[in-house]
């Protein structure tokens, strides 16, 4: 007994994929079928088509999403973002991650078994590839202990072709937004030395993509992904995650005919321990030792409890999505303190995103005095300062700019190469300028002004900037 006790303990100072030597221990599941799984399928069809057909999709001849961190160029929903705009990034970000504290807070990892692309191409793509090829968990196993003959090449090498392929087909996705589609398209239809970086790069993400799928698998979410571990912070006694009801399940044992005379034995609980949830969990735990870091809430487990309770005529729900509280005291879901401050926070995060967003000009500029020149003293008795102006426009038309300076007082503000300055769509633009201010007028060495941005007669913008004059001097 002490043995058995010691083996169903494991779990809790051990990974269910490394045996004690520290070996790798392949997982083979038990193919999943169900309501859930159904429900899965859908959801999986929805989001492959959502990201396979995103980079196809154009505002006004520009990608809908473009995330180009080589010329530092993002563009969502059709709108351009620059790195001027970091700190609506910025919020947006720390939006998104309190939501994701919110959402784990309140629903556990349902984002892991329903929307995270490493699940959903391992178990949904991949997996159902190898069992297309290989058969059931027990036919799989089958096949890697025989040697290699006929049957296990042909059928290790179709699906490792047909995994090579596909990893190639989310590489090329991958690029598309990072580079846009058009030159992904370009990339591909010309030989790979007139674009020997991309080449590469479609070659690297494509020879990861297969070793994390062919290969790592679970791992991923087991060993790399630091998510599971934060839901040991995260998750509270509230938290709705895939859990199994011990109260109604134990004392799990096996159904037994009765016989006629036989001495009587306890009342079991409804688990039959047929250990079908431990067979079809893709990371290899059993959910009936509670939550794991392994756990990707997936619902397999759930899906294989209904099926053998539905056959044991027991009632089906004793794993499901359930809380503790909900377990062991007969709770129902509550709006509690902790989720509603989550709440608040995110709530104030998303409305300064709002207005961030609502009030971003469509031209926004850098102005720097150029590096290593000083003030000129002019004969006509006016001081001047060369500086270098970054434009950036962040719409899909032209914009033609006029730079005024504010409160001038006899001073002008002049392009290097004259007037005219047009700013293409969806680009930034460098032009170097001249400002002259009167010698009168610079009573300080560094001397605040502020240049202003027009379109049409509209006000766009202002910039702030420092005049550098001679000395001090006092006004008259």
């Amino acid at each position: 007994m002490e043995d058995l006790y010691e083996y169903d303990e494991l779990y809790r100072d051990t990974i269910a994929t490394v045996d004690e030597q520290g070996k790798r221990v392949w997982i083979n599941p038990k193919k999943p079928k169900g309501k859930y799984h159904t429900y899965r399928i859908a959801v999986t069809v929805l989001l492959l088509g959502l990201l396979f057909g995103a980079p196809f999709l154009s505002w006004k001849g520009h990608p809908m999403f473009l995330f180009n961190i080589f010329e530092r160029k993002f563009i969502l929903f059709g709108t351009v973002f620059w790195p001027q705009d970091f700190i609506i990034f910025g919020i947006g970000m720390i939006a998104f991650f309190v939501f994701v504290i919110l959402f784990t807070v309140v629903f556990g990892r349902i984002w892991c078994g329903w929307m995270c692309p490493q699940t959903i191409f391992m178990e949904m793509v991949f997996r159902k590839i190898e069992y297309w090829i290989e058969g059931d968990a027990n036919q799989q196993r089958k096949l890697a202990r025989q040697g290699w003959n006929f049957e296990k090449i042909w059928k290790k090498g179709l699906k490792l072709s047909i995994f090579l392929a596909i990893s190639a087909l989310i590489a090329h996705t991958l690029m598309a937004y990072l580079i846009g589609i058009d030159e992904v398209v370009t990339i591909v239809s010309q030989p790979p030395t007139a674009h020997m970086a991309g080449f590469i790069g479609l070659i690297a993400f494509t020879g990861i993509f297969f070793w994390v799928f062919a290969y790592f698998r679970e791992q991923a979410c087991i060993a790399v992904c630091p998510y599971g571990r934060l839901q040991g912070v995260l998750l509270d006694k509230e938290s709705i995650v895939v859990a199994y009801n011990w109260l109604r399940g134990e004392p799990r044992g096996k159904i037994k005919k009765e016989v006629p005379g036989a001495k009587a034995e306890p009342p079991k609980g409804d688990c039959i321990d047929c250990k079908l949830c431990v067979h079809v969990c893709p990371t290899g735990i059993d959910i009936r030792n509670g939550t794991q870091l392994e756990c990707v809430n997936c619902t397999a487990c759930i899906d294989a409890c209904d099926d053998v309770m539905t056959k044991v005529d027991r009632p089906t729900g004793l794993i499901g999505y359930y809380s503790h509280s909900m377990v062991s005291e007969g709770k129902k879901f509550s709006f509690n303190t902790r989720i509603a401050a989550y709440t608040t926070v995110l709530v104030g995060i998303l409305g300064l995103l709002a207005f961030l967003l609502t009030t971003r000009t469509d031209v926004e500029a850098t102005m720097l005095r150029v590096p290593g020149m000083l003030y000129q003293e002019k004969e006509n008795g006016m001081i001047s300062n060369l500086y270098n102006i970054q434009f950036v426009n962040k719409t899909y038309e032209d914009i033609h700019i006029e730079v005024k300076l504010k409160d001038a007082n006899g001073g002008t503000i002049d392009r290097v190469g004259g007037e005219g300055l047009v700013i293409p769509a969806a680009s930034n633009l460098e032009s170097v300028y001249f400002i002259d201010l009167p010698r009168e007028n610079v009573t300080e060495t560094s001397n605040k002004l502020v240049i202003q941005l027009y379109r049409d007669g509209e006000l766009l913008d202002e910039i702030k900037t420092n005049f550098l004059g001679p000395f001090k001097q006092k006004k008259p």
